[in-house]
């Protein structure tokens, strides 16, 4: 029996998904090896390119045919200005983007290495954040649903507030953040997708079902899940009171950056279109599993197409199940 479950677009217009968070005009060089002390590193290729948590995340939303909007910030700069124009040319509704004055944009400087694993060093602006738009019910009915990082977490807490009261899925991607930060945004979402690193923090385990059982009890009201990498996802199924497991897809990486953000626009865009969670969690495993398999962050966010002939493939070629555990 297949276990493919095709993404193709539901009747009417495309869903919207309102992404809230980080944007950030990223420098990237690919290499051969991580550098392990001082010296200088020798790039073979290099990409200059807009992005952050919520910007890639909207970017996958638009890559697979959905609307997607981000609310972000900027500084009065040519960076900002740069990264405007970037992320509106890729698809994505930056209407709502803040300039803020006096403040400079986020950037980042970024190795890549022939395994596909990355050095960050990143630059924020805490002026970026001085001020914060009030958030309406009424604008955020205007979504389907709406998708919020930490890296702004004033923001993020109004919108999923409203998200709430308006009756819209409010989804939280749970990364690593200061003390503090994913507690108070936590009880306003209604799905949680933790990266490993933060889930493991916030729950002080490392088991990884006993992580999402420990998470579930402390968000009881939310979907939560877990996403691993190449160990795969995990997630609570709240019908039997079991953790469920999804294998990665297995690739060779050669970029894994950006790919947890691909993952939640792709389960993003999927609640808002109706498909079963197990269904969601293949996509956006699939999904990511793409992305790291092409240099340049974001811009390996596949298209619906691309992605249905990998979940073809996958299922053809994979005997990987979903599995049921204690």
């Amino acid at each position: 029996m297949t276990t493919f479950s095709a993404f193709d677009p539901p009747a009417g217009p495309a869903r919207r998904v309102l992404c809230v968070g980080a944007a950030v005009l990223d420098t990237l060089f690919r290499v051969r090896s991580l550098p392990t002390g001082q010296g200088k590193v020798l790039p073979y290729d290099m990409l200059q390119i807009a992005e952050g948590m919520a910007s890639s995340a909207a970017f996958a939303v638009a890559r697979l045919g959905g609307h997607a909007s981000l609310w972000g910030a900027v500084g009065d700069d040519d960076a900002g200005e740069h990264i405007i124009a970037d992320l509106g040319n890729s698809g994505i509704d930056v209407s709502g983007m803040t300039r803020a004055e006096g403040a400079r944009s986020a950037v980042s400087t970024i190795l890549v290495d022939d395994d596909g694993e990355r050095l960050i060093v990143p630059f924020y602006d805490r002026r970026l954040h001085d001020s914060v738009k009030p958030v309406t019910t009424e604008e955020i009915s205007d979504f389907d649903a709406v998708l919020v990082d930490v890296r702004w977490p004033e923001l993020a807490l109004q919108t999923l507030i409203a998200a709430h009261d308006a009756g819209k899925p409010g989804i939280l991607d749970g990364d690593v953040v200061g003390d503090g930060v994913i507690e108070r945004l936590a009880p306003a979402a209604s799905h949680i997708v933790f990266s490993q690193p933060a889930a493991e923090r916030l729950a002080g385990a490392t088991d990884l079902v006993e992580v999402v059982h420990l998470l579930k009890q402390r968000f009881p009201h939310a979907f939560i899940s877990v996403t691993a990498g190449e160990h795969g996802c995990l997630w609570y199924d709240d019908a039997t009171g079991l953790v469920r497991h999804l294998p990665a897809p297995r690739i060779k990486a050669v970029d894994t950056l950006a790919a947890g953000d691909i993952f939640h626009g792709t389960f993003a865009l999927a609640i808002t279109e109706g498909m079963e969670i197990e269904q969601t969690m293949r996509c956006s495993s699939m999904a990511a599993a793409l992305k790291c398999q092409m240099f340049g962050g974001r811009i390996g966010a596949p298209s619906r197409a691309q992605l249905n002939e990998a979940l073809r493939k996958w299922d053809a070629v994979s005997s990987n199940r979903s599995q049921w555990q204690d």
